[in-house]
């Protein structure tokens, strides 16, 4: 993955999709160069930001698809955070916070401070754009940068493994975000 990916990565993930891929930002670094303790952490924030924000959207989605999606993002994300709890448990690793993860959480702070004041058609809309983005940009990470720097066989495998599930997210999210805007 370039680095201006990267930065478009990270800048997805923690904010707003819109005002990332219209800021012309451009990374000055390489890629994060992660430990398997720093994948691992990455990986479970980014799990633990999906549900909260699902969660959230839960409460105040207008559309009953759209409460139904991320029900379905609640249940699919917490299950991969608990194997990924479980597979570091028993490898002994504990996963590291690191620079990364800290724009994660950052950034979704940012993303639901946005949505606060969205409600309904508003709030299906901007949250739906937010899953096509957040899960693209997770896509990406997981191609570009997590499973080729993992050097844990299990942990890569892990990564491997929940790819189908967060590709099979991004194509109901597409699908789910353009049938809104089609209805605005």
């Amino acid at each position: 993955m370039s680095p201006t990916r990267i930065a478009l990565f990270l800048s997805v993930v923690v904010g707003s999709a819109t005002v990332a891929a219209g800021s012309g930002l451009h990374a000055q670094s390489a890629p994060p160069d992660l430990s398997d303790a720093e994948v691992a952490h990455v990986a479970v924030t980014a799990n633990a930001i999906d549900s909260a924000l699902a969660r959230f959207a839960q409460s105040r989605a207008g559309n009953r698809e759209v409460r139904q999606f991320a029900g379905t993002m609640v249940a699919d994300h917490g299950a991969v955070n608990a194997k990924a709890v479980a597979l570091a448990t028993r490898l002994g690793v504990t996963p590291k916070d690191n620079a990364v993860s800290q724009s994660l959480l950052e950034g979704a702070a940012a993303a639901r401070s946005g949505m606060e004041s969205l409600r309904r058609g508003a709030f299906d809309r901007a949250y739906m754009e937010r899953e096509v983005a957040y899960h693209q940009a997770v896509l990406d990470a997981l191609d570009g940068v997590l499973i080729p720097t993992t050097s844990n066989a299990e942990l890569k495998q892990l990564l491997v493994d929940v790819r189908p599930a967060i590709a099979a997210h991004l194509e109901h999210a597409k699908r789910l975000s353009s049938s809104l805007v089609a209805v605005k």
